[in-house]
Parts: C-alpha cells; sequence; structure tokens
C-alpha cells in the first residue's frame, strides 16, 4: 500500500472516529430523556407484547381464528399485560392494548389498530435499540484506530531498520567473519552426528538433558520417561540409530533383542520423531552472526557445551569467538547483516530516499491516529 493510500485510510478513520463519538453521544442524550433503566423496561414488555401479535395474527385472523386459539392468544395477552409494572412508561398503552384485544374475533384491521397504538412505545425503544448500535460501532471504530496505529508502529519499525542499514557497505569482506563460521559450523555438525551415531543412548540422553543448563545452546530436553528407561536397561547401551532400527522391528522379531518388547515400543517406539529428530542446529552459528556482544554470551555457552559432546571442535569455535578482537566486527558485521536482509526493493528505495519520506508520513499518521484516540472520550 502506498503512502498516499495510507494517508487517505487514517483520514478516514480519524473521520470515522469523530462521527461516531458524536453518534453514541447524541443517542446516548436521547436515552437520558426518558433513563435507560426505563427504556430497558419498557423494551421488555414492547417485546413480550408484539411478540405475541407476530405470533398469533396469522393464527386467530378472520377464518383462521377457532375460539380455542382465540381464548389461548388473549389467555397470553392478559398474562404478558398482568407481568409489566405498573410503574412501566407509557403504562397507559399496554392497558389499552389488552382491553381492544378482549373480543371474540379479529379482522387484520384489529391487529393494524393495536400496532398503531403501540408506536410511541417503540418509538422509544427505537432509542435504545440505536444507541446500543451506536455503542457497538464506536468501540469498534477505537479497536480499529488501536490496530491501525499497531499497524504503522511495526512499518516503522521495519523502515527504521532500513535506515539503519542504510550506511551498510555492502562491499565490505564480510567473508572475514562468514569463512571461520561456516567451518565452525560444519565441523560442529560432523561432531554431533558422530556423537549421535556412535555413544550409548543413554549418554547422548544424559547429554542433551544436561543442556538445560545452556539456554543459548536449546537443544529440546529428552522425556523423562525415555531418560530413565535408556538409564536402567540394556537397549540404553545402543546407539540411537540402532534404536530406531529397532522401532520399526515386530514385536515378535524384537523379543530376540530386548528383553521387554511391550515397554521398549511404548518408550521409545513413543519417542521416535524425537530420536529421528536429533540434529546440530542448536549448535551451528547463524548467518549473520550475532552482535559482538551476542556472539560472546554464546561461543561462552557453546564451549561448554562442546566439552561434553565434541571437545575437538572447542579450538574451532575459539576461533569464532576471536573475531571481535580480530577484525572489524561491528562494520562486518552490520554490512552482513545488511547484505542479508536488504532486498532490490529496499536498496531502490534507500538510494531514492523514498523510505525516509515513507517513515516520515507513517509518523505523522501515527500521531494523528494516537491524538484523535487520545481526544475521543471512553465509551459510555
Amino acid at each position: 500500500m502506498s503512502s498516499a493510500d495510507t494517508t487517505t485510510e487514517t483520514g478516514a478513520l480519524v473521520d470515522r472516529l469523530e462521527r461516531t463519538e458524536r453518534q453514541v453521544f447524541a443517542a446516548q442524550a436521547r436515552v437520558e430523556e426518558f433513563g435507560q433503566e426505563d427504556i430497558e423496561q419498557l423494551a421488555d414488555a414492547y417485546r413480550a407484547f408484539t411478540g405475541l401479535l407476530d405470533r398469533y395474527e396469522d393464527q386467530v385472523v378472520g377464518d383462521a381464528g377457532d375460539v380455542q386459539t382465540i381464548v389461548e392468544f388473549q389467555s397470553q395477552v392478559a398474562e404478558v399485560y398482568g407481568n409489566i409494572p405498573s410503574d412501566t412508561l407509557l403504562y397507559a398503552t399496554f392497558e389499552e392494548s389488552a382491553d381492544y384485544l378482549k373480543q371474540k374475533y379479529f379482522t387484520e384491521s384489529d391487529f393494524e389498530h393495536v400496532r398503531e397504538q403501540l408506536e410511541p412505545v417503540g418509538d422509544i425503544v427505537a432509542r435504545l435499540d440505536e444507541y446500543q448500535q451506536r455503542q457497538r460501532e464506536y468501540r469498534d471504530v477505537r479497536q480499529a484506530v488501536r490496530r491501525e496505529i499497531r499497524s504503522l508502529r511495526e512499518r516503522i519499525s521495519e523502515s527504521e531498520r532500513l535506515v539503519e542499514l542504510s550506511d551498510a557497505d555492502l562491499d565490505a569482506p564480510t567473508d572475514r567473519l562468514r569463512e571461520p563460521i561456516e567451518t565452525y559450523n560444519e565441523r560442529a555438525t560432523q561432531a554431533f552426528q558422530a556423537f549421535v551415531e556412535d555413544e550409548p543412548s543413554r549418554e547422548v540422553v544424559a547429554t542433551l538433558d544436561a543442556m538445560e543448563a545452556y539456554p543459548l545452546v536449546p537443544f529440546e530436553s529428552p522425556p523423562d520417561t525415555l531418560t530413565t528407561y535408556l538409564q536402567t536397561t540394556e537397549p540404553g547401551e545402543m546407539p540411537v540409530p540402532k534404536l530406531l532400527e529397532y522401532t520399526r522391528y515386530s514385536r515378535s522379531k524384537l523379543r530376540h533383542y530386548v528383553d521387554d518388547p511391550g515397554r521398549f515400543e511404548r518408550v521409545v517406539g513413543g519417542q521416535e520423531t524425537f530420536l529421528s529428530r536429533l540434529d546440530a542446529e542448536p549448535l551451528r552459528i547463524d548467518w549473520p552472526p550475532p552482535t559482538s556482544e551476542g556472539l560472546r554470551y554464546r561461543c561462552r555457552e557453546l564451549t561448554a557445551a562442546l566439552n561434553r559432546i565434541a571437545p575437538s571442535v572447542v579450538e574451532q569455535l575459539r576461533a569464532v569467538a576471536a573475531l571481535p578482537r580480530a577484525t572489524d566486527y561491528e562494520r562486518l558485521h552490520h554490512s552482513a547483516t545488511a547484505s542479508q536482509q536488504l532486498t532490490d526493493e529496499d536498496r531502490r528505495q534507500l538510494r531514492s530516499g523514498d523510505i525516509e519520506a515513507t517513515l516520515t508520513d507513517l509518523r505523522e499518521q501515527r500521531d494523528r491516529l494516537q491524538q484523535a484516540l487520545d481526544d475521543s472520550r471512553d465509551p459510555p
């Protein structure tokens, strides 16, 4: 959506907010002429009374009206009328309507007459209906304004991010960061794969369980039932690939390899997905890499994790951890981030100055909507 389109929508939303605010408070004033509680009491009586008219008219008018149905209708009218408090607004109108309906036969004109008698009641009840509708509209438009403000804030943040990247040197030698990180990632991946394939499965799950101490190395913790089973049974001596192979055996074949095939199927077979998804992703460092401070904390926890899994890879990790000291890290990190995140369209807008102009316009729209919302009254 273009900036001009968004500006037009913002103006329309502000106008709608102001219009619905005027409407709801005008509707409230019309209700307060009689009192909301009094109109609500009147509305209950009116709806009950007119509901009877709607339900019975076709059954009692003309030839359709047998004596039994007419008596039933009049009995219902008397009951509804009898339940209307005497202090209800326009009580006399209900009294007159109920009296009028005490007759032996009915025509369409009789029902038209009663409805005409009740029109003043309906006009007052309509005030309450309109007020409630205006309340809903006003709440809805205020919510729409809040949603649009949130949307504008998100677009502002995105535009600010692009502006921050605009001064990056896209020709900077970011390979000075990429190459040691890629080398480390490759070795960490290979080492983790070897760890899972070669070590006893009980050692694997115990190590993964210990990773909870390193939140920046986000391995999924193994289920307690799996850990307990592998720590206390012979299958725990097998590597993970062998366990996965066994999960595909029939129970009769599995009896030759484990003491309790049923338990193996429940515990190990039930966690087949967890075991098959084990990979080195939590050990890898993303590209573009974290900030220098983020990299420092990440490497600290990765070192602790690798000392449990693959001590031989720690040396390569040290080369990555040294990058902020050995390179112009902030400039290269900034360039790597820009190269990775800026699209061709982003770069075109940055060169043309469109991003800065859009950012100014978005801030103005956000401020206009926020001011309109702050100036509006709370819903009555």
